[in-house]
């Protein structure tokens, strides 16, 4: 595929669940807090209470509560058919299968595998037919709220989710159920990009904007998913299966080094360092390559804003603002690689800049004033699996 001219002028929603942006006019206002420490239904600490004491609470001498508030949190975004909302307020109370992904891999860790499933049977029932999934959905299940256009990485994150939640539970082998969201969600990445021989059509990413060239942040989900393909039909004794996926895993990751590599830039030799330099790094990849260990390393030194936290990337609008899933993000892989003294840093600093009730908000302002929904269900549980490669690493 050839590579076409990055869309600059695009009007943007978010960077992960955000705010509307457009990096073609002057700054907007900066943003405020989108809710109040009363988001939570009334009468529902005890029962919150109780489920934290149900699982565990990772994290010896990472920043006192944090962790459990981040649980707690996202105990509070869970709804009773599995949906999660990416945070409490407004435009954020849809499921993300990013987000959503994420907060399952949390879950599992954490001992409280059945509400990880319950999201994933949730994320089967909205799946499209093709294997994919739209951006975002209404918590109901029904189908999107608009037309917002779909994002090619849901389906890579949905695999990576199904195996880590396997993993984590103690599970040899995905539940029955759930397998056939599986093999379509491989088959998708299959079709898109050719047998995992070409790059797959332009797609929004984690930053939800309009794309016209292939971005970092959708290709390698992608061959993430594939490898977890693989892993999960091995345990299941699937040989030939496994096979299959792990030799089109280790093409799509060809094509990655080939086609975004050395520099691993946003389009691959434009549009600056962003945060998915670390979807290239455990617990995505199996190990860490030299050259993406540099991009993640010089990414969050040159995507560093005033209060100390990252934006979504170099080629971010230049309003200062910290984005605290990214900056969780390079956190979580700091911690899997063993760079325990990073991955504390940054807690530090998620942990410092918490909203008065407790929980990490989705931004952070130039003058360190929280901004956007807090809790964010995708900083959350980035925070609780960090906390818990720590100790995993220990």
């Amino acid at each position: 595929m050839t590579r076409r001219s990055v869309l600059v002028g695009a009007l943007a929603v978010g960077a992960g669940a955000g705010a509307v942006v457009d990096r073609a006019r002057p700054a907007d206002p900066l943003p405020t807090l989108a809710n109040g420490a009363g988001w939570r239904p009334r009468g529902s600490e005890r029962a919150a209470r109780a489920w934290l004491a149900a699982g565990r609470v990772p994290g010896e001498g990472v920043p006192d509560g944090l962790v459990a508030q981040a649980l707690l949190d996202l105990h509070g975004l869970l709804q009773p058919n599995g949906a999660v909302l990416a945070g409490p307020a407004r435009i954020w109370r849809y499921v993300w299968p990013r987000d959503a992904s994420f907060v399952v891999v949390a879950l599992a860790a954490t001992g409280h595998v059945a509400q990880a499933w319950d999201t994933l049977r949730f994320l089967s029932q909205v799946q499209l037919p093709d294997g994919g999934f739209e951006a975002r959905y209404l918590p109901d299940g029904s189908g999107p709220p608009d037309d917002r256009r779909r994002q090619s990485d849901g389906a890579g994150w949905v695999l990576w989710a199904l195996d880590m939640a396997r993993s984590a539970s103690g599970a040899r082998v995905v539940p029955v159920d759930l397998r056939p969201m599986r093999d379509r969600a491989a088959s998708f990445i299959d079709h898109q990009t050719r047998g995992a021989t070409t790059l797959p059509a332009a797609s929004p990413d984690y930053w939800e904007v309009p794309e016209r060239a292939v971005t970092l942040g959708t290709i390698a989900p992608m061959a993430t998913g594939l490898g977890a393909a693989a892993r999960m039909h091995a345990a299941e004794g699937s040989s030939s299966e496994a096979a299959r996926w792990s030799r089109a895993a280790e093409r799509l990751r060809g094509l990655v080094v080939g086609e975004f590599g050395p520099s691993y830039n946003r389009y691959g030799h434009s549009g600056g360092l962003d945060a998915a330099t670390a979807m290239l790094l455990p617990p995505f990849a199996d190990d860490a390559h030299p050259e993406a260990t540099s991009a993640c390393s010089r990414y969050s030194v040159e995507a560093l804003r005033p209060a100390g936290g990252l934006a979504p990337g170099t080629g971010w609008r230049a309003d200062g603002v910290s984005w605290t899933p990214e900056t969780a993000l390079v956190a979580y892989t700091a911690a899997a690689t063993g760079r325990r003294d990073e991955a504390r840093r940054w807690l530090g600093w998620l942990a410092a800049h918490r909203t008065a009730w407790g929980s990490v908000p989705e931004k952070v302002r130039p003058d360190r004033r929280a901004a956007g929904p807090a809790p964010l269900a995708w900083t959350a549980a980035l925070v609780v699996l960090t906390a818990h490669e720590l100790d995993r690493m220990a």
